[in-house]
């Protein structure tokens, strides 16, 4: 995700919260949480308020839908990438197990030699004797 992507997750979560404040503060017919900010809406910021938190509240609501599709698009990954990802997540971690195997069969293969490198002296050193 680039700076763009970074960029509109911001704006989208300021106008998610600003969009959830103006619904909450609506008035319908005095009820909801309209009463709290002053008793009812349209006496507590002028006249006209319960217009202007209508027309506001429309105006986000369509900015958010916009800028959902806009976060949607920029942030997709198209197959060929998911894929390629799995990819080489896949080779890395077989990569990672054949160096594991490689690892514990060459540790096996010393200790064979060592000790089979062992048994030869001893062996020797009977049938010398």
């Amino acid at each position: 995700m680039g700076i763009l992507g970074i960029i509109l997750l911001v704006i989208f979560c300021l106008i998610s919260l600003l969009l959830i404040f103006l619904v909450a503060i609506q008035d319908e017919n005095s009820v909801g949480l309209g009463g709290i900010f002053g008793g009812s809406s349209d006496s507590a910021f002028g006249s006209n308020t319960s217009s202007f938190i209508t027309k506001a509240t429309t105006i986000l609501a369509i900015v958010f839908m916009i800028l959902s599709l806009v976060v949607a698009i920029v942030n997709k990954s198209s197959d060929a990438e998911i894929e390629r990802a799995i990819a080489a997540e896949a080779e890395a971690a077989a990569a990672a197990d054949w160096s594991e195997e490689d690892t514990a069969a060459g540790s096996w293969v010393d200790e064979t030699a060592e000790s089979g490198s062992t048994e030869s002296t001893e062996a020797a050193e009977v049938s010398a004797e």
